[in-house]
């Protein structure tokens, strides 16, 4: 399996940054945090969500924490609001004492991580007594199309894709019910999940294929470990499946799936 990287936020954000934007603003409308809340992003990657909770949800403060230097140097680099800052940190053992937030949230993250269980704990750990923790993951399998097509079409010329397959690899958690699960086990209570969907539109074919050449995430990583020969051969397999409008335009879906809950309060 080859190695897959998370280094470079302005190749990062043509991927996946853009579309990861329009579901955190349906996914923040669902959660109604009041206005001056304290908010935690898990995995704040390149912002995208923690620039939504700016703009979208009247935060009185906003903390990011991630694994990944170059993305927490990118987040706070083009995030300038005073009320939010960035730190390289591991989802599993958070920096914050318990109850330090009124909303702690994740997008695009849990997935990734083996230890799930371990970090939806903490994420409810730091959050207070009735606060609200949620969390975002693409649907892999079915609706994130434009992770969909690719990987059919690579597992059609090279069999050993199958095993990076995000739609196969995250098959258990990248659902509803996996996602409902977890934070039933960490204790969470009045646990609600959803689907989000939301319109990927690509300009044309290169605006489709190009962030595959990142090398950042899975599938850009996968796409860069092929030769040039196997490469033409995956660009011309997706130029004749990829369902291209008359004008040019390829109009895709991407799907989420959502999940929320809350702390339970401390009685007496």
């Amino acid at each position: 399996m080859q190695r897959e990287v998370w280094d470079d936020g302005e190749r990062y954000e043509p991927y996946v940054g853009r579309w990861s934007r329009l579901v955190a603003a349906e996914f923040l409308d669902w959660l109604e945090v009041p206005p001056g809340r304290r908010w935690l992003d898990v995995g704040c990657g390149t912002g995208a969500l923690s620039e939504t909770i700016l703009t979208r949800a009247e935060p009185a403060e906003v903390q990011g924490v991630d694994p990944s230097e170059a993305f927490v140097g990118y987040a706070q680099e083009h995030l300038t609001d005073p009320r939010f800052r960035a730190q390289v940190g591991d989802a599993r053992n958070l920096p914050f004492e318990d109850g330090s937030f009124h909303a702690v949230v994740s997008g695009l993250m849990l997935n990734f991580i083996a230890d799930q269980g371990g970090v939806a704990n903490e994420l409810a750990r730091v959050v207070v007594p009735g606060g609200v923790v949620g969390a975002y993951v693409w649907d892999y399998a079915g609706g994130m199309q434009m992770m969909r097509y690719f990987w059919d079409a690579a597992k059609d010329l090279d069999p050993a894709a199958r095993e990076l397959d995000e739609g196969e690899r995250f098959a258990e958690i990248a659902s509803m019910k996996g996602l409902g699960n977890l934070f039933d086990i960490a204790g969470l209570t009045d646990v609600r999940s959803r689907a989000i969907d939301v319109p990927t539109i690509f300009r044309d074919f290169d605006d489709y294929w190009t962030p595959f050449l990142s090398g950042q995430a899975p599938a850009p990583a996968y796409c860069m470990s092929l030769d040039d020969k196997a490469r033409a051969e995956l660009h011309q397999l997706l130029r004749v499946r990829l369902p291209v409008k008359p004008d040019g335009t390829i109009r895709l879906t991407a799907r989420a799936w959502a999940v929320q809950g809350a702390r339970p309060t401390v009685a007496g």
